[in-house]
């Protein structure tokens, strides 16, 4: 279940309903999908083959098509990472930079965990949100933000897209926002 860190004070959100309704009054949908419908094989194992990304994607198919339904989504797909990833690094610091997108950015856990890194309402700040396998979150479009990996370093998730081009970033220059 996910948790969340307002960094100014470092106070903990925990609960689904507590942290569904801090989502709320910040714009970021939060829902939660049934992690143990993945196949067992499938829960722990980072480093995926086409016909393996496919199976997940057609063991959340339903709840794929209901989210991209409700909220206009066209295209999704599946990404994994772990340090058996090429050039995980490089990757990271292209994720690891507040920035925005013309649309939302939507990510649902499958396996491991990840973090999103949010620029809140001005009574808020910047807020970190702790996912692990069955949450979803919607970023709204235009919402400075970041995503990146926790401690574990592992994380598989579907990723769905308005854009058929996929994943575009926008820099955001923030002077307030300051590394944890």
């Amino acid at each position: 279940m996910a948790e969340i860190r307002i960094r100014n004070t470092n106070e903990r959100i925990t609960g689904e309903a507590n942290v569904k309704a801090f989502l709320d009054k910040q714009e970021v949908l939060y829902e939660h999908w049934n992690a143990s419908k993945l196949p067992a094989p499938l829960q722990n194992k980072f480093l995926l083959n086409d016909e393996e990304k496919s199976g997940i994607l057609a063991t959340y198919d339903e709840e794929i098509r209901d989210l991209a339904q409700r909220r206009g989504y066209k295209t999704w797909d599946i990404i994994a990472l772990s340090d058996a990833t090429p050039n995980l690094d490089e990757l990271l610091k292209k994720f690891e930079q507040v920035h925005t997108h013309t649309e939302d950015e939507v990510r649902a856990i499958t396996a491991g965990k990840g973090i999103f890194i949010i620029k809140g309402s001005e009574d808020v700040g910047y807020f970190d949100v702790e996912l692990e396998a069955g949450d979803v979150i919607s970023v709204p479009e235009n919402k400075p933000h970041f995503f990146t990996l926790m401690e574990n370093r592992q994380i598989v998730a579907v990723r769905l897209f308005i854009e058929t081009e996929g994943w575009i970033a926008h820099p955001f220059a923030d002077a307030s926002f300051q590394k944890a």
